[in-house]
C-alpha cells in the first residue's frame, strides 16, 4: 500500500468527530451536523476549485454523518471526482463512499463504471485493488453485467499480481453470488483451477473458495480440482510450522487453508483414482493423529485452529461415508471431547456423532459412548447440548438398548425443558419403542404425566392411546412441521413414518424412519420422492435406496440431501408402495420440505428494521393476511413458533410491546431473499395481522401462507 504522506491526516475530520464526541445531548449532536453539513454543501456549491484533499476532507466527513445514522443526499458526484485522482488516499475515500451510499440504481453509476474501468486497465495494482473491492461491496447485478466478462480475465492473467488475483477470485465468487447467471463459463475454468498449485497461499486460499462455489452449481466443470486439492492439502498436513511461516497460525500450518479444501473435497464423491484416493486418507489420517498429539501451546486460539480443521476432515470422512477405519477413528476422537470443558466442543461432537450414528460402519462404534451421552442429558447445563444428546440417544438406538434408553428419556422427561420435551415425546412414538405391551403402557404412563405438567403438547402431540388403529392427519402434520423439524409425518395401523432434519443456508439433509408396525413383513418396499417440474428446477434431492423388506415391528431409514437453488412454491410428495400380507398398499404423503427451512435469522436494530421495512414499501413486496386465531394467543408459544420458522426475533424493535417482529434471510443456490415479518395480534377479537416483506412478491406471499397456518 502505498505510503500516506505527511498533509493526509484530515486535521479538520479529527476535530469534528471531536466535537461529536463531547457533545452533551442528541440534540446538540444534530445541532453540530446540521451545521456541518451546512458548511461542506456550500463548500461544494460555492468553491468549484476544490482541491483533492479538500474534496476527500469533506467526502470523509459526510460518511462519518451517514455511518451514525443520519441521511445524506449529497456529496455523490464529489465523491465520484476522487475517483479519477491519481492520489491514493483520495481514490480511497471515493470507493470508500461509493461502497457505502451509492445504490445499485444511481444514475452515477455509469461514471462510476467508467473509472472502475479505467482502473483496471491501468495494470496499477493498488488501483486495481481499489476497483475490485469496490465492484464487490456493492455487488449489484449492474456491476455484473459491467464486469463479469473482465474479471476472470484478470483472475488467470499471467502478468497479475498475486494480492490482485486474491482480490479477482473474491471479487468473482461474489458477483457469482448475487448473479450467477451472468458469470460466464468458459476458457478461464480450466486455468483458474490450477490455482490451487500457486505458490502464493493467499491466492490458493481466495481461489479454493471460488471454486467450491462453483463446483457446487458446476461439479463436473471443476472436476479435476479434487487431486488438485488433495495435493495441495497434503503438503501442508505433512508441513512443520515453520515451512509455512507466513500462514502458520499458532503453530497451526494454514488452518483456513486447510478447512477450505476440505469443504471444497465435500463437493465431490471419495476419489476414483486409487493414488488420490490414497493420499488423501493418509491426510484424513495425519489430522486425526495431529489431534491426539499433546498440544504445542496454551492459547485458546492453538486448540480452535486444530479444532476447526479437525471437525471439517471429520465431516469429509462422513461425507464420504466409504473408509469404516477412518468412521470409527473419527467416531473415538469425537468421543473423547463429549467431557470437554469446552461447551462448544461438545455440541459439536454429539451433533457430528448424531450423522455417524446414521452409517453402517460407525454405528456401533457411537454405541459404546451411550453412558457419556445418558449422563450429558442428566448434567450438562446448556439447553442446547441437552437437545443433541436427546438427538443422538434416538441416533444410536436400536433393538439392543432400546429399553435403557426409552427408560432413561421417560425418566428425564418429567424435568425436561419446554422445547426439549415435544421432540422426546416424538422420538418415543416411533416404532423401535412399541416392541411389547410393556412399553405400551409405560407410554400409558408418559401420557398422563404429560396432561399433568404440558396438557397442550400431550393433546396436540399423543394422537391416540390404541397403537394399532392410529391414524394421523396428514395435511395437520405437514403443517406442524413448518416450525420444528422432527417427529410423527404421518401414521397408520400398519405403518409410521418419522422425520429428523437439519438446514444449513441452502442445504439440509433429512432422515426418514419407515416403522413396521405389525409382525409380518413388508415386502417390495419402496419409498419414492416426487418433484413436479416445475419443483425439479428449484430444489436438488437425492435419495439413498431402502432396504426392500421390513421386517415386522423393524425401521428402515433413508437419507435425503436436499439443495435449495431458487425459492418454490409447493412440496415433494413422499409416495411409499410395499405388499403386506399379500395386498398392495400404496399411500402419499407432503413431504415438509418449505422455502423457511432455508431461512437464517438476522439480528437488526430497531432502527436498521424499520428503514429496511421502508426499503421494500412497492405494493408487490408486501404480503398481509388478517386472519382469526386458530390456537390459544400465549405470547411464550408464538415466540417459539416464529424462531422455529427461522427468523430471528427481534426484541424491543416494535413500538407496541405486544407485537412480534422477525427478520432472516432466505438463502437458496442463485440468490440471498431478505425477509422482515410482523405479528400483530389483537387479543379482544382472537385476531392476528401478519405483514411480510421480501424482495420478491411470490416469496411474501409463500412465506405468509405458510406462517398463517401456524396461529
Amino acid at each position: 500500500m502505498p505510503a500516506v504522506s505527511k498533509g493526509d491526516g484530515m486535521r479538520g475530520l479529527a476535530v469534528f468527530i471531536s466535537d461529536i464526541r463531547n457533545c452533551k445531548s442528541k440534540e446538540a449532536e444534530i445541532k453540530r451536523i446540521n451545521k456541518e453539513l451546512a458548511n461542506i454543501r456550500s463548500k461544494f456549491k460555492g468553491d468549484k476549485a476544490l482541491d483533492g484533499y479538500s474534496k476527500k476532507k469533506y467526502v470523509c466527513k459526510l460518511l462519518f454523518i451517514f455511518l451514525l445514522g443520519h441521511d445524506i443526499d449529497f456529496g455523490h458526484m464529489e465523491a465520484v471526482n476522487l475517483l479519477s485522482s491519481n492520489r491514493y488516499t483520495e481514490k480511497q475515500i471515493g470507493y470508500l463512499f461509493i461502497s457505502v451510499l451509492v445504490n445499485s440504481n444511481s444514475e452515477l453509476i455509469r461514471l462510476i463504471n467508467n473509472a472502475i474501468k479505467n482502473d483496471l486497465a491501468s495494470r496499477n495494482p493498488t488501483f486495481m485493488g481499489l476497483a475490485l473491492h469496490c465492484i464487490a461491496n456493492v455487488g449489484s447485478r449492474e456491476m455484473a453485467e459491467a464486469f463479469a466478462g473482465e474479471i476472470p480475465k484478470i483472475l488467470v492473467a499471467g502478468d497479475t499480481m498475486d494480492s490482485v488475483k486474491q482480490s479477482a477470485a473474491l471479487c468473482l465468487l461474489r458477483l457469482y453470488r448475487t448473479s450467477p447467471d451472468l458469470v460466464p463459463m468458459g476458457d478461464w475454468t480450466s486455468r483458474v483451477v490450477h490455482l490451487l498449485n500457486d505458490q502464493h497461499l493467499g491466492v490458493v486460499t481466495a481461489a479454493t473458495s471460488l471454486i467450491t462455489t462453483l463446483a457446487q452449481k458446476n461439479p463436473e466443470e471443476f472436476k479435476t480440482s479434487v487431486s488438485l486439492a488433495v495435493s495441495r492439502l497434503s503438503r501442508i498436513v505433512t508441513s512443520a510450522s515453520t515451512d509455512l511461516q507466513d500462514y502458520t497460525y499458532y503453530f497451526v500450518p494454514a488452518p483456513w487453508l486447510s478447512v477450505k479444501l476440505l469443504r471444497l473435497l465435500q463437493c465431490y464423491p471419495p476419489p476414483e483414482d486409487p493414488a488420490v484416493r490414497g493420499r488423501l486418507t493418509e491426510c484424513l489420517e495425519t489430522i486425526l493423529n495431529k489431534a491426539q498429539e499433546p498440544p504445542k501451546s496454551k492459547k485458546v486460539q492453538h486448540s480452535n485452529a486444530k479444532n476447526a480443521v479437525l471437525f471439517e476432515a471429520i465431516s469429509l470422512i462422513i461425507h464420504h461415508d466409504s473408509e469404516p477405519n477412518l468412521l470409527v477413528r473419527a467416531c473415538n476422537q469425537l468421543g473423547q471431547f463429549l467431557q470437554h470443558r469446552e461447551t462448544n466442543l461438545r455440541y459439536l461432537a454429539l451433533e457430528s456423532m448424531c450423522t455417524l450414528a446414521s452409517s453402517e460402519f460407525s454405528h456401533e462404534a457411537v454405541k459404546t459412548h451411550i453412558e457419556t451421552v445418558i449422563n450429558a442429558l442428566k448434567t450438562e447445563r446448556d439447553v442446547s447440548v441437552r437437545q443433541r444428546a436427546v438427538d443422538l440417544l434416538y441416533a444410536m438406538c436400536d433393538r439392543s438398548n432400546a429399553q435403557q434408553i426409552v427408560a432413561e428419556m421417560l425418566n428425564y422427561l418429567e424435568t425436561a425443558d419446554y422445547s426439549i420435551r415435544e421432540e422426546i415425546v416424538s422420538y418415543l412414538c416411533f416404532p423401535y419403542f412399541f416392541h411389547s405391551w410393556l412399553w405400551y403402557h409405560k407410554y400409558h404412563l408418559l401420557i398422563r404425566m404429560l396432561h399433568r405438567t404440558s396438557p397442550d403438547l400431550a393433546s396436540s402431540e399423543v394422537v391416540s392411546e390404541e397403537p394399532a388403529d392410529t391414524v394421523h392427519d396428514a395435511d395437520e402434520l405437514f403443517h406442524k412441521f413448518v416450525c420444528k423439524n422432527n417427529g410423527v409425518l404421518f401414521e397408520n395401523q400398519l405403518l409410521q413414518i418419522g422425520l429428523k432434519s437439519e438446514f444449513r443456508q441452502n442445504l439440509g439433509r433429512m432422515f426418514i424412519f419407515y416403522g413396521n408396525k405389525t409382525s409380518t413383513q413388508f415386502l417390495n418396499f419402496t419409498p419414492t420422492v416426487i418433484c413436479s417440474d416445475d419443483l425439479q428446477s428449484s430444489l436438488n434431492l437425492q435419495t439413498k435406496p431402502v432396504d426392500p423388506t421390513v421386517d415386522g415391528g423393524a425401521q428402515v431409514q433413508q437419507v435425503v440431501n436436499i439443495e435449495c437453488v431458487s425459492d418454490f412454491m409447493e412440496a415433494p410428495i413422499l409416495n411409499i408402495q410395499f405388499r403386506y400380507g399379500g395386498t398392495f398398499q400404496n399411500l402419499s404423503v407432503k413431504l415438509p420440505i418449505t422455502l423457511n427451512k432455508f431461512f437464517q435469522p438476522t439480528e437488526m436494530s430497531s432502527q436498521d428494521f424499520f428503514q429496511r421495512w421502508k426499503q421494500l414499501s412497492n405494493p408487490k413486496q408486501e404480503v398481509q393476511n388478517i386472519f382469526k386465531a386458530k390456537h390459544p394467543m400465549d405470547a411464550e408459544i408464538t415466540k417459539a413458533k416464529i424462531i422455529g420458522f427461522g427468523s430471528a426475533l427481534l426484541e424491543e424493535v416494535d413500538p407496541n410491546p405486544a407485537n412480534f417482529v422477525g427478520a432472516g434471510i432466505i438463502h437458496t443456490k442463485t440468490t440471498q431473499i431478505g425477509c422482515l415479518l410482523r405479528l400483530e395480534p389483537n387479543l379482544q377479537a382472537q385476531m392476528y395481522r401478519l405483514t411480510l416483506r421480501t424482495s420478491k412478491e411470490a416469496v411474501s406471499q409463500r412465506l405468509c401462507e405458510l406462517l398463517s397456518e401456524q396461529f
